[in-house]
């Protein structure tokens, strides 16, 4: 445990980790290289079953915090507990199997100009395209906050979760995730971040984005319950970023 005394860190990097050993080592190399000597980044091992946690605790490095779970999570979950851990100014989101784009940190910060999110695109690379890797989004949308929630709920604005920063007072209204939601913690996070009118959409790649059998994007057309299933829980959201936002303007 740190002393009462430690200076809060500028950048947190939340990082959700389960069976990545193929590939953390790279990914990490890029967030150190990005993250201050006071940052931190922060890796919650959702009970890996090869060698994720010793490669994480092999790289030594002070900045990092690797939080062992005791049963397995699920990567909602596992996101939910490294974002409630983050102390920064700044939290990035950050899968276990991408590759960071040199300036990545400080073009996302200086791009949120007072607001409390950005969003930027992302370059996919070691794997087939598939329709959702096509989206992108655009810079003059990010004022358009009714249609961009629109777009999140009928499922043509996609929000990369591994392209996100937030402030982290944004977090007062996103966590703790709702208990119904499954999947798509980004979209959540986008909605808040809509809700709220303070995102902003950067339209530059600032990351590769890893494409291959063991992650979790989807590669293809999901089946029609599920499509309904994801918008149903996509609308509870809205309700439910609303009623955060109203909440957090009336303390």
């Amino acid at each position: 445990m740190e002393p009462a005394s430690a200076p809060k860190p500028r950048v947190s990097v939340c990082m959700a980790a389960y069976n990545g050993a193929r590939h953390i080592k790279e990914q990490i190399d890029s967030i150190l290289a990005e993250i201050g000597p006071g940052d931190e980044l922060i890796v919650v091992n959702d009970c890996s079953t090869d060698e994720t946690p010793a490669v994480v605790a092999g790289m030594n490095d002070p900045r990092i915090r690797l939080i062992q779970a005791e049963r397995n999570n699920g990567y909602v979950r596992t996101f939910e507990w490294a974002l409630s851990e983050a102390r920064g100014e700044f939290v990035f989101l950050s899968d276990q199997d991408d590759v960071w784009l040199p300036g990545r940190v400080e073009r996302m910060i200086s791009a949120m100009d007072g607001k409390d999110m950005v969003v930027s695109n992302c370059k996919h690379f070691d794997g087939p395209l598939g329709p959702f890797h096509e989206i992108r989004l655009r810079p003059e949308d990010s004022s358009h906050a009714v249609r961009n929630i629109l777009g999140i709920v009928v499922g043509y604005r996609l929000h990369w979760g591994c392209a996100m920063a937030v402030r982290h007072r944004l977090l007062e209204q996103v966590l703790p995730f709702p208990t119904y939601m499954k999947e798509s913690h980004d979209q959540w996070l986008a909605t808040v971040g809509n809700v709220n009118r303070s995102i902003v959409y950067l339209e530059e790649d600032t990351i590769l984005h890893r494409l291959h059998g063991e992650n979790l994007t989807p590669h293809g057309i999901r089946s029609a319950f599920k499509i309904l299933k994801a918008r149903i829980v996509f609308l509870r959201n809205v309700y439910e970023a609303v009623r955060r936002a109203r909440r957090a303007r009336a303390a």
